[in-house]
């Protein structure tokens, strides 16, 4: 199915304001998020930017950006604001949501997400990643996601969740705020108001199960770093520093727990 990607990017950030502008590495945080969509190679990718700023930065990296109404509540809306003007006449089949803020993103969990909703019948696709550190499995700044697993790779998301789950043994998974809507079900989804367990575990994708959705769920080895603080920024400036790349190539591959 075509498939377009869509990175919502805005300057007004509450903990890290104008960050898809900040600098690692001599680039702007948006133009590697681009470029590691880009590197997918699932379909053409636009930046759908809240602020000419970004637009700017992203079309002088030779990208394709389109400016959306600044004021719109959440990430999938300004997708699907941008995919009117973008692709009016409805070409692309599949829109994966991009955060603008995973400038570590794997190249490769774009496309087993996006796989993973072309081979099943679910309406939106999204990554998880096994739980390593059990400090993890706690911490409600990591979302955790409960799977229904169809004994390989892939299954359905039964509750996306701050607080540990399940309960038991067995591995817990992290989710990867990456996804990939059927046409049809983004355009459903964005008309949905907002759900008594979205706002209760501030979690958007709850609003998708609560409307009875259905969300599958691909695994994946690499967990990008999100960029939403000034501590964040530095790490992410040290992971992709070219003498810190350089040493790593030299001597082994990235580990399943890599962010790179």
């Amino acid at each position: 199915m075509p498939a377009i990607v869509l990175i919502p990017a805005r300057l007004a950030s509450t903990r890290l304001p104008g960050k898809p502008l900040a600098e690692i590495g001599g680039e702007a945080m948006i133009v590697r998020v681009w470029r590691r969509a880009t590197e997918a190679g699932v379909g053409r990718v636009a930046v759908a930017a809240a602020d000419a700023g970004i637009a700017d930065a992203v079309t002088a990296a030779g990208g394709e950006a389109v400016l959306t109404d600044a004021d719109l509540p959440s990430g999938s809306d300004r997708i699907h604001r941008a995919l009117a003007r973008v692709d009016p006449d409805g070409a692309c089949d599949v829109v994966v949501n991009v955060q603008g803020d995973l400038p570590t993103l794997d190249p490769e969990t774009v496309r087993a997400t996006v796989a993973a909703l072309e081979a099943s019948n679910a309406d939106i696709a999204t990554p998880v990643a096994e739980i390593r550190d059990d400090g993890e499995r706690h911490d409600p700044n990591v979302v955790k996601a409960v799977v229904a697993w169809d004994g390989g790779e892939t299954g359905r998301a039964l509750y996306f969740t701050r607080a540990a789950a399940p309960w038991g043994e067995g591995p817990s998974w992290r989710h990867i705020g990456l996804y990939a809507y059927r046409r049809e079900a983004l355009e459903r989804f964005v008309a949905l108001p907002v759900s008594v367990l979205e706002r209760r575990e501030r979690l958007e994708q709850l609003r998708a199960i609560e409307a009875g959705m259905t969300v599958a769920s691909v695994r994946v080895d690499s967990v990008p770093l999100g960029v939403d603080t000034p501590a964040d920024l530095e790490r992410a400036r040290a992971l992709l520093a070219p003498d810190a790349r350089s040493a790593r190539d030299a001597t082994e591959a990235p580990s399943k727990t890599d962010a790179l």
